[in-house]
């Protein structure tokens, strides 16, 4: 019986049409499924930018409780979240692989973009400086160039890149509220005193932000959101990567002030570190992660830390680049293959895994997702990085849910003291 049945199994594969069988995708190396998330969230947005055709083509969404704001901040908040995320990946060199005409293809479609939002005469002309919200995402614009700056800043004309200082200086008449807001501030001034030069910078809000970063670390790789403690994933979204850039910027300007900030950027990388710790090992055997706290439907960039230690080649020794690999690519499959995380026209909807428009916060359009791009960060590690090549390894809660020997997590320690210089 069970002979026969195993023989007509074959017997219906056979019979099943030589173009159907054509249609059969082969299995895609996790870097060619990370490639296509990828292309599949700039695409749309870069191919008409570029064109300046965003505002006219984007198909826009906003939370039920949306505020009063101007709702064309919903353009700033796609394109500069999505080159904060993507940037890493556009400063490999242009190669003949598939993957390469993409990444050369979105490369020129983000240089004619930049140019476009800040051209008053384009249709894709930001709107810079109509809402406290334009400060945000403007420290996004300039987290990518600060990420990509030989790639994405060096190669702009004059003009573009003059205009972009005139209008991050601009901004300096928006109040930050007493939270992770500091950082944006602190991101485009120290990117500033880097590119322009130290005599156009504002060196307070950069120290002030550091001063009240320090105070607000809790410990063990976490930041509270100003005086306050929130169990979300602020330290992910902002905290972490906007601190350590700063920091960089700073060191890159050879800014000479009361800090050291050689010392406070290696302390404040330890931190990083542990955080991205705790991260993988939230990450469940099913690609999970808790889903805490507000701005839930940033989906993935609750993983960015982890991301950006991978991308600068600076995990923990207790992480593998296997491990982490084989992590965010199960949350990557998890979240992305089994719901509809775009709308009809291409663009992420609302939601955190699917269209789930309930979980937006008042502050919340479907420009503000684009933040899930931060987890892609690695894609600026070559194809021959040992990140890509190493075998897949099971992460910490495989592991410890499967019977297997797992590390302990134990409380990190500061062990690097700083004090001002005068």
């Amino acid at each position: 019986m069970k002979k026969l049945l195993i023989l007509s199994l074959l017997a219906l594969v056979a019979l099943v049409p030589v173009e159907a069988k054509k249609k059969v995708q082969p299995q895609l190396t996790d870097r060619e499924y990370w490639c296509q998330e990828a292309w599949k969230m700039a695409q749309p947005v870069l191919e008409n930018m570029a064109k300046g055709e965003l505002q006219k083509n984007m198909k826009t969404e906003f939370s039920p409780s949306f505020d009063n704001r101007n709702r064309k901040v919903v353009y700033m908040e796609t394109f500069g979240r999505l080159m904060a995320g993507i940037a890493p990946w556009l400063t490999l060199p242009d190669d003949d692989s598939a993957e390469g005409q993409q990444r050369k293809q979105l490369r020129e479609w983000a240089l004619a973009s930049y140019k476009n939002s800040v051209d008053p005469d384009s249709p894709d002309y930001l709107c810079w400086g109509v809402s406290g919200q334009n400060l945000v995402d403007a420290a996004y614009i300039a987290e990518s160039f600060i990420r990509a700056y030989d790639a994405l800043w060096v190669p702009l004309d004059q003009q573009t890149k003059d205009r972009y200082i005139s209008e991050f200086k601009k901004l300096r008449s928006i109040e930050p509220p007493y939270t992770n807001w500091f950082l944006f501030s602190s991101i485009i001034e120290s990117f500033i005193a880097k590119a322009a030069g130290l005599a156009e910078y504002d060196d307070f809000r950069v120290m002030m932000t550091i001063r009240k970063v320090e105070e607000w670390y809790v410990g063990d790789g976490w930041y509270a959101d100003g005086p306050v403690f929130a169990f979300d994933y602020y330290s992910s979204y902002v905290f972490h990567a906007m601190y350590l850039e700063t920091l960089q910027n700073m060191i890159d300007a050879k800014a000479n002030t009361r800090l050291e900030y050689k010392k406070y950027y290696d302390r404040a990388l330890k931190r990083a570190q542990k955080f991205s710790i705790i991260l993988e090992r939230f990450i469940s055997p099913e690609g999970t992660f808790p889903v805490i706290g507000r701005s839930t439907p940033y989906r993935m960039a609750a993983i960015q830390p982890l991301a950006m230690m991978a991308w600068k080649q600076t995990l923990p020794q207790e992480l593998s680049n296997g491990q982490v690999r084989a992590a965010l690519t199960a949350v990557m499959h998890r979240m992305y293959d089994q719901q509809n995380n775009y709308n009809d026209a291409g663009y992420l909807t609302i939601g955190f895994c699917g269209s789930q428009p309930e979980t937006a916060d008042w502050y919340t359009n479907n420009g503000s997702l684009y933040m899930t791009s931060l987890s892609l960060m690695p894609l600026g590690l070559p194809a021959d990085h040992p990140f890509w090549t190493d075998a897949a390894e099971p992460w910490t809660q495989v592991k410890a849910w499967g019977g297997q020997p797992f590390p302990k997590d134990h409380r990190w320690a500061d062990d690097i003291q700083t004090k001002d210089r005068w």
